[in-house]
């Protein structure tokens, strides 16, 4: 092989390693997995059923609170979803949404048809919430404490057994 061609499959090559680098840095990060003990991630988002108004973990700071995320195009939300009506009135720790990825009127009209388990229902359109919280699916349920630090984290569909198993008890022994 002449000295011109080498050079020339040398620069090829790194043409290629150049856009494979490039490509890999314009993809999204991975959530990084929001673990047990840590901080909850704050954050302002829109109400869905008052976009002018916010809401965030600010508000509920001083009680036990659930964070469930969900979107009305995931078949496992929709699975879980009578569940979560029924533990709604099972608790008074709030059980508030996170709308993950999904068309606002989509998802109220979710809501209206199958019922409205949630405090309140916060709007992450683009998904950084749910990227900041590790959220890399939905559905995922987290319990947080007073302090704002989270306590239990799932992902997957809510079931009975685990609300029996674990999710209550936590709920009962951090309100005291």
């Amino acid at each position: 092989m002449t000295p011109r061609r080498m050079a020339s499959w040398v620069l090829l090559a790194l043409a290629a390693a150049a856009a494979i680098g490039a490509t890999r840095a314009s993809l999204p990060a991975e959530p990084a997995l929001l673990q047990v003990g840590q901080r909850a991630p704050d954050f302002q988002l829109p109400r869905l059923a008052d976009a002018a108004r916010q809401v965030g973990p600010a508000e509920l700071r001083g009680r036990v609170w659930l964070l469930n995320a969900w979107a009305s195009w995931c078949a496992p939300c929709a699975d879980e979803h009578p569940l979560l009506v029924a533990l709604a009135r099972e608790t008074d720790a709030p059980l508030v949404g996170l709308n993950h990825r999904d068309d606002p009127r989509a998802a109220q009209e979710w809501l209206l048809r199958l019922g409205n388990p949630y405090a309140v229902t916060a709007l992450d359109v683009d998904g950084r919430v749910g990227q900041a919280w590790g959220i890399a699916g939905v559905p995922a349920t987290f319990v947080i404490d007073e302090a704002g630090v989270v306590r239990f984290r799932h992902a997957g569909p809510m079931t009975r057994e685990l609300w029996q198993r674990e999710v209550l008890p936590l709920i009962q022994r951090l309100q005291g």
